[in-house]
């Protein structure tokens, strides 16, 4: 089969490998349907990151049809249309019972990899997977890019508003104009937020956040931004900060915008060397947040609102390659040419 190979930073091929078989009885083998690139991806792509030469691409968002199972599955069944998170909850662990299925306490191997290729393992597939009623072909293109948002993006964003308790008429700070940030954006709107601040300084993003939900932008960054944000909230700051980057800069801001009492939901996988905790203490603000719990939100929510119409995340997805093309869909989101891109891998 063909499967992306990490070949050094700065360049991705496309090899033939052997098809996965299933190794463990929860295992699941998925014929994958759609991939695509994640911005947790470009931090070795772009050499910030170490990752061996020619190694397992780190993709970990697919949708796709059950290929094969392992004997202890009974939840779903070669055929099976499903949402491959990028997470495998176990479903009765208590971290998992709690809702918080991103750190299931059952297994150490809870993050998949290896998803822009035809075929994918998927491992602990009991619980995590998430079936979706028919089959592709029941389904526009669009709404199989919102389908595979379901897979991390948009339950990351999600993840943001609900560990940063988001409720109906606050005001809230989005930090991080990625496909995170644009989903945070989304959830912030279902959760009732009354004013919701994005933070991007591409016009395609603001006009995309405006459209999600997005109430005022703040473009600059530093002080300037913590000032602008200041005003656009008359100097009280934010009831919510979803921090949707994890650079050092990004996270110092939301430790500035937020009100006393405020909550910081942090979804952006950190890439700090450290965190000054002296401004959460003076503040009173809470720091929540970490690996997204996407089945229990997909379960729970989110699927059901991209079937019914209710929300629309596949935007964010605004270039489309072939599995052949992973470098140029690499490139365009390094290049930030694209927010997101979306892989087409088979029918």
């Amino acid at each position: 089969m063909k499967a992306a190979v990490f070949a050094k930073a700065g360049q991705m091929v496309v090899n033939e490998i052997e098809k996965p078989k299933v190794q463990q009885p929860d295992d699941v083998i998925i014929r994958v349907v759609r991939a695509c690139v994640c911005g947790s991806d470009l931090w070795a792509y772009r050499g910030l990151d170490d990752k061996a030469a020619n190694s397992e691409n780190s993709g970990h968002e697919s949708i796709g049809i059950v290929d094969a199972v392992g004997d202890d599955i009974t939840t779903v069944k070669p055929g099976d249309f499903v949402i491959a998170p990028f997470t495998h909850g176990c479903g009765h662990c208590p971290a998992c019972l709690a809702g918080f299925d991103g750190v299931c306490q059952s297994h150490t191997d809870n993050f998949s990899d290896g998803n822009q290729a035809e075929y994918v393992r998927f491992q602990h597939g009991q619980w995590a997977l998430v079936k979706i009623p028919g089959q592709p072909s029941d389904y526009s293109e669009g709404m199989l890019k919102s389908l595979l948002t379901l897979a991390d993006v948009m339950a990351t964003g999600y993840h943001a508003a609900r560990v940063a308790h988001v409720k109906a008429g606050d005001t809230v700070v989005v930090l991080g104009d990625g496909a995170v940030g644009q989903c945070a954006i989304i959830a912030a709107k279902m959760m009732g937020a009354k004013q919701i601040i994005s933070t991007s300084r591409h016009a395609d993003r603001q006009a995309l956040a405006k459209e999600f939900g997005a109430t005022d932008n703040v473009a600059d960054r530093g002080d300037d931004a913590v000032k602008q944000i200041m005003a656009l909230t008359n100097g009280a700051g934010a009831d919510a900060v979803l921090e949707c980057v994890g650079t050092e800069l990004s996270t110092e801001t939301a430790m500035q915008v937020g009100r006393p009492g405020a909550v910081i939901g942090r979804v952006g996988l950190p890439h700090t060397t450290k965190m000054d905790v002296t401004a959460p203490f003076y503040n009173n603000f809470s720091l929540a947040g970490g690996p997204a719990s996407v089945t229990t939100y997909d379960k729970q929510r989110l699927l059901k609102a991209v079937l019914d119409g209710q929300i629309n995340p596949g935007k964010v997805f605004t270039k489309s390659f072939t599995l052949d093309q992973i470098d140029d869909a690499y490139q365009a989101m390094a290049k930030r040419e694209a927010i997101k891109s979306f892989v087409v891998v088979s029918d």
